[in-house]
């Protein structure tokens, strides 16, 4: 019994035991379920996608395909590019023939076209011999005809000669004859008494002759003393005048230089004129623009400021124009800068600009700069803003060689007294002045413009200066007035004066030819009467003479007419026969001149023929060596189709349409791959699903027997159970 106690109780313990190992053996296989569950999903899933790659193969199959269609698309679509060369080719040189024939025909018709020319060639230099032939004799018929017409006018002029002599002798005659008679009619009417009186008169008209003179000569002195006041008071009025232009121009510049200061005091920019804010917004605008690559840089006085009051003055001399300029990178901006500026600046006004290159620091001018204890140069008297105003200054006007001296006697002890300081060319005062080694030049400047920190100090300066100009200009205009009425004054007396040395010189005159009629009246009774008798006998022979040699010289140049009329008419023969020779040669000139066009034309048609014929042969060679270049590429894209795909395959598709389709093709690939991932890890994570999922359905596969077998064996263990307790 004990025994058998023993033995129920260690089936109880074992069939407990068991319970529990099946208890936790049912809980693995329903955990293993869930899990298995969800790598099923994640199994089917993986599937799917391995699926997916299985379509993306057939596409990259198919995009393979693709290729080789095209590699085989180019060669065909080569071959049918190919084809129209070759058949143009041959067409071309079909035509070579057509060529030739139309270069034979040409030729033949210029050939008959140079022999018809030589032939009318022919006739005409034979017929332009024979005028050739009779030209020496024209010539010398010519110059005889001008010989005799020479001589004819010769003795024509001689006769004239004769023919005038005689109708001056002729007057003279006359006159003479006149004379001795008026001569012989008054000799006998003047009485004694009568040349008295007239004498008598005449003394008394040269003593009112002289009272006359006398006072004439007064007048032209007082005439010249009014001339000389009145040329030196319009100097004086000219002088005054240009001073009071100067004194208003001045007082314009100033009182602008008023206004400009007026303004300065809210817009420090309009000191270098009251355009500059304007102009330096458009510059700001056209390089947001983008047509500068460089902003401009000015006026350059802007980012200067003296350390030193007292020497802005200086300064200004120094930089002069260079205040006012403006710096550009290069020459493209420097010329959209003029460009700018014409809108701004009036014509001839432009600032300077200039061209250097912009940097970021100022240059290093340690070495050459020149270094003094007790002055400092223009570059160190100065705070400048900006680094490419400095190195502008630097480079164009050597602010760093430059001194700034205060007193101008102590400026010429530094530089001329002894050696200047090294690396010193020139020096500057508080004044202005320059001072060079052996120079010195005063400064055109009273004040600083542009430069000045104490502004209002400038105003009331100016107004100052305003003041003085205005008080100037008016003493100024009030002599100028008096001057004026002193010219109007002395010229009134100068044309008082003026009218009375007129009349004067009329009452002159009028005296004058009385006394010069008083004494002609007794001239011609001192006459010899005999003498011009004589006179006219001598000139009646002359007349005599003249007219013989007239009537000889008549006769001589008849015949010499005649003979002239003789020699014109065999020249005017021989100008006929000429001519009519000329006549002959007109006509064959002009058969000659067609015959010439015609041989031209035919020679212009034979080169355009065989510029053609050239250019033809130069096209089919162009076109050989195209083809032989597209068969050379040819074999390639052959040799590289083969290597894509060695058999040949007719593609009905053009490149085009191939290439269009692989770029889809390739697009959805690529698409695919980045939803799906990487077609190697898409595998792996399947195979490793499948793996997972077969390797836990066998895990709860193996549980679900172990728990029949745990069954099977607890009903054993059941049975043997009660049997015991029987």
């Amino acid at each position: 019994f004990f025994m058998k106690a023993t033995q129920l109780e260690q089936m109880k313990e074992d069939y407990s035991s068991i319970m529990k190992t099946k208890e936790n053996t049912s809980v693995q296989i329903e955990q293993g379920v869930e899990r298995l569950q969800e790598l099923k999903l994640l199994y089917r899933e993986k599937k799917e996608r391995y699926k997916i790659i299985g379509f993306m193969n057939d596409m990259r199959n198919h995009l393979e395909d693709l290729k080789h269609k095209m590699a085989w698309a180019v060669v065909g679509e080569m071959e049918k590019e190919i084809q129209p060369i070759k058949e143009g080719i041959r067409a071309e040189e079909g035509n070579t023939k057509k060529f030739v024939q139309k270069l034979e025909e040409c030729q033949v018709k210029v050939n008959e076209a140079e022999e018809k020319y030589k032939a009318i060639q022919d006739r005409l230099i034979t017929i332009s011999e024979e005028a050739q032939a009779l030209h020496p004799q024209c010539i010398a018929l010519k110059a005889d005809v001008q010989a005799k017409r020479k001589a004819v006018n010769e003795a024509e002029v001689l006769y004239n000669r004769f023919k005038t002599e005689l109708k001056c002798l002729g007057k003279d005659d006359e006159q003479l004859r006149k004379r001795i008679e008026e001569l012989k009619s008054s000799a006998n009417q003047v009485s004694e008494p009568e040349k008295s009186e007239r004498q008598r008169k005449i003394t008394r008209l040269r003593e009112q002759l002289k009272s006359f003179h006398d006072e004439e000569l007064m007048i032209g002195q007082q005439v010249d003393q009014f001339q000389q006041a009145i040329y030196k008071f319009k100097e004086e009025h000219a002088r005054l005048r240009k001073e009071d232009c100067d004194v208003k121009q001045a007082l314009d510049a100033k009182q602008k230089q008023l206004r400009e200061l007026k303004d300065s005091k809210t817009n420090t920019l309009k000191r270098f004129g009251p355009h500059i804010p304007a102009f330096l917004e458009a510059v700001e605008t056209a390089y947001r623009q983008g047509h500068f690559k460089h902003k401009p840089v000015g006026p350059l006085g802007a980012f200067i400021h003296p350390k030193d009051a007292e020497l802005t003055l200086a300064v200004e001399s120094c930089l002069k124009s260079l205040v006012q300029a403006f710096c550009c990178d290069n020459h493209s901006d420097e010329r959209a800068l003029q460009l700018l500026m014409s809108k701004y600046y009036p014509h001839g006004f432009r600032p300077q600009i200039i061209v250097n290159k912009f940097q970021n620091k100022v240059y290093d001018v340690r070495h050459r700069a020149v270094q003094h204890p007790e002055f400092p140069s223009v570059l160190t008297a100065l705070e400048i803003d900006h680094a490419v105003v400095a190195n502008c200054l630097i480079d164009v006007r050597g602010i760093e060689t430059i001194l700034l001296i205060k007193s101008s006697r102590k400026a010429r002890e530094v530089m001329q007294f002894s050696r200047p300081p090294k690396n010193c060319r020139e020096a500057f005062t508080a004044e202005g002045d320059q001072v060079f080694e052996r120079r010195y030049y005063s400064s055109d400047y009273l004040r600083p413009k542009f430069l000045s920190k104490d502004v209002e100090a400038e105003i009331s300066h100016l107004e100052k200066e305003i003041e003085n100009k205005m008080a100037q200009l008016t003493a100024s205009q009030q002599r100028l007035y008096s001057i004026e009425n002193e010219i109007k004054q002395n010229e009134n007396h100068l044309h008082g004066h003026r009218r009375h040395q007129k009349e004067l010189q009329i009452k002159i005159r009028t005296t004058n030819a009385e006394i010069a009629d008083l004494e002609n009246m007794e001239e011609h009774q001192s006459v010899d009467i005999r003498t011009l008798e004589d006179e006219a006998e001598e000139n009646k022979g002359k007349m005599e003479s003249v007219k013989k040699d007239m009537q000889q010289q008549s006769r001589k140049m008849e015949e010499l007419k005649n003979i002239l009329q003789v020699a014109e008419k065999n020249f005017e023969e021989m100008k006929e026969k000429i001519h009519q020779v000329e006549e002959i040669a007109g006509p064959i000139k002009d058969e000659l001149n067609q015959a010439d066009s015609e041989v031209e034309n035919s020679r212009r048609r034979l080169q355009h023929y065989e510029d053609k014929h050239k250019e033809h042969l130069a096209c089919i060679k162009r076109h050989k060596e195209l083809l032989a270049a597209k068969e050379k590429e040819l074999e390639e894209k052959i040799a590289q189709a083969r290597q894509i795909y060695s058999e040949r395959i007719e593609v009905s598709r053009t490149v085009k349409s191939l290439d269009a389709e692989m770029n889809r093709l390739r697009e959805k690939i690529n698409s695919e791959n980045d939803r799906h991932g990487n077609r190697e890890e898409i595998v792996q994570q399947f195979h490793d699903a499948k793996e997972r999922y077969e390797d836990a359905n066998s895990k709860v596969n193996n549980l679900k027997k172990f728990i029949r077998l745990l069954e099977e064996i607890m009903t054993q263990r059941f049975k043997i159970y009660w049997q015991f307790l029987r």
